[in-house]
This record gives C-alpha cells, sequence and structure tokens, in this order.
C-alpha cells in the first residue's frame, strides 16, 4: 500500500514537472510594450534633401592621387622639419622690431594712505580714502567691485583689475602734517 502511494505521488510530480517546463519553453510570450520602446517607434530618418548617390563627387573623389609630403602617416614621431633657407639682408643694419608695451592697468581712483591689523591676528587692512569716504579692505577683498586687493605692504599695495586680470601696484601716500600753532 504504502508503495502505490509513493508510485502515485511521482507521477503526479511528473506531470507537474512537465506543465512547468512546458510552460517556461514552449508557450508564445506577449510582447510587453510597459517600459520598453521598441526601435521602431523612435526611428527618425535623416533630413537629407536627396538620397541617392552624388556620381559625380564620388568619380572625382575616385581619380584624386595621394601625394605624400614624405611624412610617415603610421608614425608618431614627427619628421625634422625642413632647412629653411636663410635670407641674407641687403642692409648692414639689423632690423629691430619693437615690442609693443605691456597693457597698463587702470590706475586706483582712490588714494591709499595707511594699513593696521586688528588684535586678534588677522591679515593686514588698507585704508583708502576718496575725499570724504574712507574705505577699509583686507588682503582678497574687492574694492569698489573693480579691483581685488592681492598684498598689503609697508610701502605699497599689490592689486588685480578684475575685468582684465592685470595686476599693478600703488604706492602708499603720506600726507603732510598740519602745521602746528
Amino acid at each position: 500500500m504504502k508503495q502505490k502511494k509513493e508510485l502515485l505521488i511521482l507521477i503526479v510530480l511528473l506531470v507537474i514537472a512537465g506543465n512547468v517546463w512546458y510552460w517556461f519553453f514552449f508557450r508564445e510570450r506577449p510582447v510587453s510594450t510597459v517600459g520598453t520602446v521598441s526601435v521602431a517607434q523612435s526611428y527618425k530618418p535623416l533630413p537629407v534633401e536627396n538620397p541617392q548617390p552624388h556620381w559625380p563627387q564620388l568619380e572625382s573623389a575616385s581619380k584624386t592621387e595621394y601625394k605624400s609630403n614624405g611624412r610617415n602617416i603610421f608614425s608618431v614621431i614627427a619628421p625634422p622639419p625642413p632647412e629653411a633657407q636663410r635670407i641674407v639682408p641687403k642692409t648692414s643694419t639689423p632690423i629691430v622690431v619693437p615690442t609693443p608695451p605691456p597693457p597698463m592697468v587702470a590706475p586706483l581712483p582712490v588714494k591709499f594712505f595707511g594699513y593696521g591689523t586688528v588684535p586678534s591676528g588677522s591679515g593686514r587692512r588698507a585704508f583708502f580714502t576718496d575725499g570724504e569716504d574712507v574705505y577699509i579692505v583686507s588682503e582678497g577683498e574687492v574694492l569698489l567691485n573693480r579691483f581685488r586687493i592681492l598684498k598689503i605692504g609697508n610701502v605699497n599695495l599689490e592689486y588685480e583689475e578684475l575685468a582684465s586680470g592685470l595686476r599693478g601696484i600703488a604706492a602708499l601716500e603720506e600726507q603732510a602734517a598740519p602745521p602746528s600753532a
């Protein structure tokens, strides 16, 4: 009796395994369109006016002949340049080409009249005046939205014009002491 039950269970399991095997390998699967884009849907032809071969241009291209200039196109190393013929000028005086002067940075529109430090250990601060207005600027800060103060020294300061990137130096202008009464 026990052997018949085991044989019956074996047959049922084989039938189930056969159905599962058939289900995965032989049934027709529906095409899922959710989340996938086919190539035909995203195809856009190139905007070419005349897709036919241009025979005259092909014939002229096939008749061209490669003319080498002596360089091996398969070599990474370039050949040495050909020796240029030296032309000796007829005049005995050498021709001097004047070099253009370096570009000038705009001068500061304010007067640099002093510098100081804060006791907390921060960097130097420069003092500028423009009539009644006084500006106090640290190294690295921007003055008048036009000039960046680079370095504050004892007798001058270095600045950079933001628009052009040119650098300049402004000297410390000492004011004469007022006459004593």
